[in-house]
């Protein structure tokens, strides 16, 4: 098994993160630093350690939803001491479980965490053009011809364009568009980038679904496993 996988499979990070493990010279197999991802791993024989900490799979996947609230990182710690999504996952300490996937500090909504490295890959790669939908407010009313080349797809840094994204207005109030989005790829800061290229500013970002898996009733910073079936539909996306 490749080692980028097996990492995954351990619950270390998505496969992507786990191969700036190996890059960075973090991984070794008995004892043997590695550097090369084409290394494969022995799962009868070998032992692989990670910061001289050995890894292995687990013997049970985890799949837990959280409601992530706006002001908390997406990351383990924070050196600046901010809040992190951990610490709103207090009951399931002990667990070595990683995001799918990210949301920044000023948005919030659904945020999957797992230790099953090929179901995170899965998600998150763009090539499998996975649905996560949106509830966005903006500043002011864009025109119909400026959610057109959102839809259309817009270049949000030089040389770098979006997919076409499905765009829904619900209302404008009180100089606040409301609206629906649907995005397939998740680059980083997308949404807001978008509506910057037409001088809009997002005000509010809530991830409402992946697919048809919603957040339901979940509360804000609250917590829950994926049903079978839930897990079930996430793995046959």
């Amino acid at each position: 098994m490749r080692i980028n996988k097996y990492l995954a499979l351990c619950g270390i990070a998505s496969r992507r993160g786990c191969e700036k493990y190996v890059i960075d010279g973090k991984v070794k197999i008995n004892g043997k630093k590695i550097l090369s991802l084409s290394e494969d791993v022995n799962l009868e024989n070998d032992t692989v350690t990670v910061d001289g900490i050995k890894v292995e799979p687990p013997k049970k996947t985890e799949y837990i939803m959280l409601n992530k609230p706006k002001g908390c990182l997406t990351t383990a710690k924070d050196d600046r001491g901010r809040k992190t999504v951990y610490d709103y996952l207090n009951s399931f300490n002990g667990k070595r479980l990683f995001p799918v996937g990210r949301l920044d500090y000023d948005s919030e909504g659904l945020l999957l965490f797992t230790n099953d490295g090929d179901l995170a890959y899965k998600l998150t790669h763009p090539k499998n053009e996975i649905p996560k939908t949106y509830s966005v407010k903006v500043e002011g009313e864009p025109t119909e011809s400026e959610l057109a080349k959102l839809r259309k797809g817009i270049e949000i840094e030089e040389g770098l364009i979006t997919h076409k994204a499905l765009i829904k207005k619900i209302e404008f109030k009180d100089g606040i568009t409301k609206l629906q989005i649907t995005i397939y790829e998740g680059k980083n800061r997308e949404i807001r980038k978008m509506f910057e290229a037409i001088n809009k500013e997002v005000v509010f970002l809530k991830r409402i679904a992946i697919g048809d898996l919603r957040l339901g009733g979940l509360g804000r910073g609250q917590s829950r496993h994926l049903s079978n079936e839930e897990i079930y539909y996430l793995k046959n996306l």
